[in-house]
């Protein structure tokens, strides 16, 4: 493998493997949201 193909394939799979961490992170963070807040959601925009 030439230089250049080794130095794209590891760039590439940095790129996506940050960019799979910080998604991950950001829905573990993400508040939570309960069934019944939804369902009451729902209900107020049938009305």
């Amino acid at each position: 493998m030439s230089t250049s193909a080794l130095l794209l394939m590891i760039i590439v799979q940095g790129s996506v493997a940050v960019a799979t961490i910080y998604f991950f992170l950001k829905v573990l963070k993400a508040p939570v949201r309960h069934a019944d807040e939804e369902s009451s959601n729902h209900e107020d925009r049938a009305e």
